[in-house]
């Protein structure tokens, strides 16, 4: 990194947060089937369940939350519902959860599962549940994942189900089950680790809003993304990695500078 004066570290720091950019670069395939998955089912009208998976990192969540925002117009005729399973108590908690964002009474026991069952299939607007951080709901016999990916196959479903997990194997581990019935079975979609060009990409797009001279050094930026591309291939940890490398230019120079004489001798 080259030292610079003025507030271009503020902004480097700024631009390599984790933030759902504009665009995610290298995840056109993915967005793409995620854009066709909400047109064909949400706003066709017909139930269904995607299951997403990939490491941490790989832009499931960064690409559902764009493809959802630039939806937002067009998903305004249906329910959204947007639970992070990683901040549920146990498995079961996801029933009053997704209870009380519909605005249900919440039930005990089996009528809590029937309750919902019963709205999920009377006349309505379709509802879209997304369960970021699915393997959390996990439980002993999976009654849970199981009852959750059943309801888009219920008689007049009007449920469209998109679940978000790291495990790559979560379907045919914990839901066997549902392949007993190919219309049962979730649509997949794999999110695989970035290559060292993506992640190169990435940190070059993200740096190239900062105004002036490039902030980080080209050759910097290609050892940070294959450095993390052999280990992870994770967006988060390339970005970090840049951005706590800023934040030690910075600490130097702004030490160098209250080092510096001030002008008129004075000490």
């Amino acid at each position: 990194l080259a030292p610079r004066a003025g507030t271009c570290y503020q902004q480097a720091k700024q631009v390599l947060h984790a933030a759902v950019p504009d665009q995610l670069q290298g995840r056109e395939r993915e967005t793409g089937i995620l854009r066709q998955f909400l047109q064909e089912h949400v706003l066709g009208r017909r139930p269904g369940s995607l299951y997403v998976s990939g490491a941490p990192g790989t832009g499931k969540t960064a690409c559902l939350s764009r493809v959802l925002l630039d939806y937002k117009d067009k998903l305004a005729g249906s329910k959204t519902v947007v639970l992070n399973c990683m901040a549920l108590g146990s498995p079961h908690s996801v029933f009053p959860a997704l209870a009380k964002h519909l605005g249900l009474p919440v039930a005990t026991g089996r009528e809590r599962v029937r309750s919902l069952e019963k709205h999920l299939t009377a006349q309505g607007p379709m509802v879209l549940l997304v369960l970021d951080e699915l393997d959390q709901l996990e439980s002993k016999g999976q009654d849970v994942l199981y009852t959750l990916f059943e309801w888009p196959q219920l008689p007049s479903s009007r449920l469209v189900l998109v679940g978000l997990a790291n495990a790559l194997d979560l379907t045919d581990r914990s839901l066997a089950r549902l392949r007993a019935h190919p219309a049962g079975s979730p649509q997949l979609l794999h999110f695989p680790p970035y290559t060292k060009e993506q992640l190169t990409h990435i940190l070059q797009q993200r740096l190239g809003q900062v105004a002036g001279d490039p902030v980080v050094d080209s050759a910097a930026l290609q050892f940070c993304a294959r450095k993390v591309s052999a280990v992870s291939g994770d967006a988060r940890k390339a970005l970090d990695v840049c951005r706590r490398a800023v934040e030690v230019v910075e600490l130097e120079v702004r030490g160098q500078t209250l080092l510096k004489p001030l002008p008129g001798g004075e000490s």
